[in-house]
């Protein structure tokens, strides 16, 4: 039977790389959602495409275990879940060419000054997201917090390796410019505005 077990999977190993083919026991495009909360947006998503696999890393241990319940009480079997630190991960764990799609909704701004470099979009890992996905995968980034993206416009900037693309592609799970998080619902309930920004690997 079908488990909350089954969604969960443990960090790999040092040293070790991601085996998606193993992990899903299938061969299928694979998206990786990066602070996956309560999980409502890969639920959608892997709802919509059984026939891709929907990766998703939460550090939350209370948040990635409700997720996994979420996946099993709806039967959806193309969803693997992670309790892990995501920066290395994608740094230090992904295989060349294995994402299709790496989503990164509303990252923690660590507004501080001090606290800046603990932020997720850095130039390692905006050259380690390059390296996992697939020529012409996207990257999309999505978050509230108009300093941080500023941050992050000109770090992505200085990778050549990504080219700007539109945002409101249903085919990425945007639809009319909202994805439907936890977290965009609520910011938008509180007024607060959205950024957005899509990038497209260029062909190696």
């Amino acid at each position: 039977m079908f488990a909350i077990d089954d969604v969960l999977v443990e960090p790999p190993a040092p040293g070790d790389l991601l085996d998606f083919e193993a992990m899903f026991g299938r061969e299928a495009p694979v998206e990786m959602e990066i602070g996956s909360g309560k999980g409502g947006f890969l639920l959608n998503r892997a709802r919509a495409h059984p026939d891709r696999d929907f990766f998703g890393i939460e550090w939350a241990n209370k948040y990635c275990r409700y997720a996994a319940d979420r996946m099993v009480r709806w039967g959806v079997a193309n969803v693997r879940l992670m309790r892990t630190d995501a920066r290395h991960l994608v740094i230090h764990h992904l295989p060349p060419a294995s994402l299709t799609v790496l989503h990164v909704y509303h990252p923690d701004p660590w507004p501080k000054k001090r606290h800046h470099k603990r932020r997720l979009i850095q130039p390692d890992f905006v050259l380690a997201a390059a390296r996992a996905l697939v020529a012409d995968g996207r990257l999309a980034i999505q978050t509230d917090h108009a300093a941080y993206f500023e941050q992050i416009c000109e770090v992505v900037g200085r990778e050549n390796r990504f080219c700007e693309v539109p945002f409101d592609v249903p085919e990425a799970g945007v639809v009319e410019g909202r994805l439907n998080t936890n977290f965009e619902i609520k910011y938008l309930r509180e007024g607060r505005p959205i950024y957005q920004m899509a990038l497209a690997k260029v062909s190696d």
